[in-house]
């Protein structure tokens, strides 16, 4: 079922070189368009973030920008393009990744008015509710959330949002979030820095509560580390990074929190029988940032 789950997900087109990068900045890989995690303005949190990874390096920052789908790393790190993925699942097994820095979940969202307060996928009254659910790729490949509600027999409920969006706008991803707001639908489980951030700037009240369980028996979790990445060969420059991790947690953490990224317990610091298969790139509309269903990049 992960292997199924993560092959799915976001990497890949080309959009723009943010000329050439010289010597001694530091390059970023990242997309245009995909707030909260980043786009050309530098208005993500990833953006951020990598503005204070470049400052304790005292590296200027450049970007190399390619848009979330298929083909990411491998058109971009892995070609040489740039040097640093600021968000990816941890493991992920075309990288080396740092320490998580951080680990966040799938959530419920909706209406603060409705008060439904749904927290988990076995609560009866999703039978009767209007579920919005994130879709990725072509192949109409399912998301964590949308599996879970599938085995419990929610299909015909069920209204599917593509990961994407209309690319051709500002922030395509919200547009799950935007359909709660609107009461297109009565709640939606989204991938929770999408969540938190679009419930944030929402002009209606939103509600977000963490999806449980973590993990749906027998192997479909919805808790996810994340971490940066860098070329395997650059074990030099992960270890640098993952000292920054540790020295800057507190700025980091900061920086999350103005974004309203919810974070829950770490999953672990290595690979365990929890973490995801780390072939798998996920976090929907994250580099890493999947929204999770971030596919294996072959």
């Amino acid at each position: 079922m992960i292997a199924r789950i993560m092959r799915v997900l976001p990497l890949g087109l080309l959009l723009a070189f943010e000329g050439a990068p010289s010597p001694s900045g530091l390059r970023i890989c990242a997309d245009p368009n995909n707030l909260p995690f980043s786009n050309e303005a530098r208005e993500g949190f990833e953006n951020k973030i990598a503005t204070l990874i470049g400052r304790e390096l005292h590296r200027p920052i450049e970007y190399v920008w390619w848009a979330q789908r298929r083909g990411f790393v491998r058109n971009t790190l892995s070609a040489g393009s740039c040097d640093l993925v600021v968000g990816t699942v941890s493991g992920m097994e075309m990288l080396a990744t740092t320490r998580p820095y951080y680990t966040s979940t799938y959530v419920f969202v909706s209406r603060h008015d409705r008060a439904l307060d749904v927290s988990s996928f076995d609560d009866p009254r999703l039978k009767n509710l209007r579920i919005g659910v994130q879709l990725v790729g072509d192949d109409f490949a399912n998301t964590p959330p949308a599996h879970a509600l599938a085995n419990r027999g929610m299909t015909r409920n069920i209204v599917g949002y593509t990961l994407y969006g209309d690319y051709r706008r500002p922030h395509p991803a919200s547009q799950i979030v935007d359909a709660v707001a609107r009461g297109d639908v009565d709640l939606a489980v989204v991938w929770g820095p999408l969540a938190g951030y679009f419930a944030k700037t929402s002009p209606t009240k939103l509600d977000i509560v963490p999806v449980s369980p973590r993990r749906d028996p027998p192997a479909l979790p919805f808790v996810f580390d994340i971490s940066m990445g860098v070329r395997r060969r650059d074990s030099t420059f992960r270890h640098s990074i993952d000292e920054i991790i540790s020295r800057k947690r507190a700025s980091i953490d900061s920086i999350l929190d103005a974004y309203g990224v919810p974070r829950v317990n770490a999953i672990t610091t290595s690979r365990s029988a929890e973490q995801p298969d780390p072939s798998s790139r996920l976090l929907l509309g994250m580099t890493s940032e999947v929204i999770p269903s971030k596919a294996r990049d072959r």
